[in-house]
C-alpha cells in the first residue's frame, strides 16, 4: 500500500505504517523507520507510536530483513507525545489511547531482531524511551535529552523504573524532578546512550553497528536480551494509567496547550511560558 498522504486515519498495511508522519524504507538487509513530522517537530501522535510498534513486528516477521533503524528528520529525533492533538491522524483523546497496547517500548525491549536508534537531535519524553529501549542508541553530538513528564502531571513509572536501572535513583530524581536538559556527552557519561558521534557520521555509524548486531547468533542473542529485560524489570502499570486519567494530567495538558505554569505551582514560582 502506498505511503502517500491519506484521506484519514487508516491502519498499517505492509510497509505503510498507518500514518503519513512515519516512513518505512528498505535498504538491503535493513529497514529504516523515520519520524517525519517537521511541522510539529516530530511530536508523536498515538498513530505514530503504534506505527513504530508495528514497524518492529513487521521487521521481525519479514525474512528479507535483519534489523531496524529508527531515526528522525531535521534537528529533532522525537520530543514525546503530541499534547496538542491537532494532527490529521489523531486518534481521539491522547491519554485514552496511550496504553501499552499502543506504545512500542516493551516491543522494542523484546524484539528478536536488533533495533538501533540513530538520535539526530532533540530527544525527550517518549522519544527518549524509544532510544533507551532500543538495543543500541547512537546519538549525534548535537542531541539533547530531557524527561519532562512530571511537569505535565504524569507519573511516568516506566521512566522511574528503567532510568533507575540504567543510571541509578539519584540521577533519576535529578532528571525527573528538575527537568534538566542533558547534552549528548552527559547522556553518554550517565549510561543512557551507547555512543556519541559527529552529526554527519550518525547514520553511517548506526548502520554499521546495526550490521554488527545482526551478525550475532540470534538464539544466543535472545537469551542475553531476556536476561537484560529481566534486569530492567516491570513498572507500575496501574499507577501510571491512573495518573494519565487523573486531575494533575488534565491540568498539565491544559498548561502545556496554554503555554503557562500549571495551577499546582506556587504563584511565586510560576514562570512565563510552559515548563
Amino acid at each position: 500500500m502506498s505511503d502517500t498522504a491519506n484521506s484519514g486515519p487508516r491502519p498499517p498495511d505492509g510497509d505503510w505504517l498507518g500514518t503519513p508522519f512515519l516512513t518505512f524504507k528498505r535498504e538491503g538487509a535493513f529497514a529504516i523507520c523515520t519520524l517525519d513530522r517537521p511541522q510539529a517537530r516530530n511530536a508523536m501522535t498515538p498513530a505514530m507510536y503504534f506505527g513504530i510498534r508495528y514497524a518492529i513486528n513487521h521487521v521481525n516477521a519479514d525474512a528479507d530483513l535483519a534489523g531496524l533503524l529508527i531515526t528522525g528528520t531535521g534537528d529533532v529525533f522525537a520530543p514525546g507525545g503530541d499534547l496538542g492533538q491537532a494532527a490529521e491522524d489523531n486518534w481521539m483523546d491522547f491519554a485514552s489511547t496511550m496504553g501499552m497496547d499502543v506504545t512500542p517500548f516493551d516491543v522494542l525491549r523484546q524484539s528478536p531482531k536488533p533495533v538501533v536508534s540513530a538520535v539526530n537531535g532533540l530527544c525527550q519524553g517518549g522519544g527518549l524511551q524509544i532510544a533507551m529501549c532500543s538495543d543500541l542508541a547512537v546519538v549525534s553530538d548535537r542531541a539533547t535529552f530531557r524527561v519532562p513528564e512530571l511537569f505535565r502531571g504524569i507519573a511516568d513509572t516506566y521512566y522511574s523504573q528503567v532510568l533507575a536501572r540504567l543510571i541509578g535513583p539519584v540521577r533519576t530524581k535529578d532528571l525527573m524532578f528538575t527537568g534538566r536538559t542533558l547534552t549528548a556527552e552527559e547522556a553518554l557519561d550517565w549510561g543512557m546512550v551507547t555512543r556519541v558521534v559527529p552529526h554527519d557520521e550518525l547514520l553511517d555509524v548506526a548502520k554499521e553497528l546495526l550490521a554488527q548486531c545482526c551478525r550475532t547468533a540470534p538464539g544466543a542473542r535472545s537469551v542475553i536480551k531476556a536476561s537484560l529485560d529481566n534486569y530492567l524489570g516491570l513498572y507500575d502499570r496501574i499507577g501510571m494509567q491512573t495518573s494519565l486519567f487523573g486531575s494533575e494530567a488534565r491540568e498539565g495538558f491544559r498548561a502545556f496547550k496554554q503555554k503557562n505554569s500549571p495551577a499546582w505551582v506556587h504563584p511565586e514560582l510560576q514562570i512565563g511560558g510552559r515548563l
